[in-house]
């Protein structure tokens, strides 16, 4: 597939695909887990949003903007991102996060201050007012804003993962591997359209498994569908991957971190070394070693670890739970 957008420069890849042998191990099942590690794109600690950005910001760049402007939770690793890649391009970024400042700015806060980002604080889960005049303000400035949805779920943004679907082909065909069932986490959708349209690309035979971390299957579809149709469209794709959506793993919503996360975070990083945040991956580990028990997934299956790593630290009093202090 060869996508015809003109990118910016910003990750470092191809990122590595490797086994990880004592997770599978621990884990059984007759499950073989290898990882996409994806928390190792390079600019301010990484991401999988950086994949998108070289898109958006290629496009804003085309479009003479001179700031970004993006939305996200308090500890959004998109705003956070969003905030790099804009430094890297001489652009001002501007990152209206939901609800109130917070009392302990720690995590992806303190990086979003020290990449030089405006920050605003909408005080609701409804951010698009505060962003409308964030916009207004600037174009009333002479400024030339470009506006990035949440977790750059556009079209343009989701052929960054249409893109890194060839990159983790081309790296598992060199180790002689074939996956059985690939597993990543999914919100605002775009990960998911452009995983899905490089795997219809490829005429992949296996199972794309998206946990989802706030919304039911249903609620997700009519974010995700749409826009995995646009992009197919987008980058002439004829048939997008079908998408199996695991939303059993919710808990208690969005950013609540319950047992299961802990399990999973805590297994990883006592088996391999490597580290997976409370929100986004955590919670999609959870969710693979939960299908995983279920008998739900078995052989040969990778993990896409889309990062998050710095919000850890925003969660220390949540991590342990009865356990602290051990």
């Amino acid at each position: 597939m060869q996508i015809n957008l003109p990118t910016f420069p910003l990750i470092l890849a191809p990122t590595p695909l490797h086994h990880l042998s004592r997770f599978s191990f621990w884990l059984g099942h007759g499950c073989e887990v290898w990882i996409k590690r994806d928390d190792l794109t390079g600019m301010a600690l990484g991401g999988n949003k950086l994949r998108k950005l070289e898109f958006l910001v290629a496009d804003a760049l085309a479009q003479g903007a001179t700031d970004l402007v993006t939305t996200g939770a308090a500890q959004s690793n998109h705003c956070r991102q969003t905030a790099a890649a804009a430094a890297k391009a001489g652009l001002v970024s501007h990152l209206v996060l939901r609800g109130e400042v917070a009392d302990r700015p720690g995590g992806n806060l303190v990086l979003d201050r020290l990449l030089g980002a405006h920050l605003y604080w909408s005080g609701s889960p409804q951010t698009q007012e505060r962003m409308d005049a964030v916009v207004a303000d600037l174009r009333a400035r002479g400024c030339t804003p470009y506006v990035i949805p949440l977790g750059g779920s556009t079209p343009v943004g989701a052929a960054g993962y249409a893109a890194a679907w060839a990159e983790m082909s081309g790296q598992a065909r060199d180790l002689g591997v074939d996956f059985d069932q690939v597993v990543f986490a999914t919100s605002s959708g775009g990960t998911q359209a452009g995983l899905s349209v490089g795997a219809g690309a490829a005429s992949w035979p296996g199972e794309l498994v998206g946990i989802s971390v706030d919304h039911l299957a249903a609620e997700l579809g009519k974010i995700a569908d749409p826009l995995t149709q646009a992009t197919a469209e987008l980058l002439q794709v004829q048939s997008p991957h079908p998408v199996f959506i695991a939303d059993q793993y919710i808990g208690e919503g969005y950013g609540i971190v319950g047992e299961a996360e802990r399990e999973a975070i805590q297994a990883l990083a006592r088996t391999e070394g490597i580290l997976v945040d409370p929100v986004y991956t955590g919670r999609a580990l959870a969710g693979l070693i939960g299908l995983a028990r279920q008998g739900r997934l078995q052989g040969r299956i990778l993990f896409w670890h889309t990062g998050g790593t710095p919000a850890i630290f925003a969660y220390e009093r949540d991590l342990f739970g009865s356990q602290e202090g051990q």
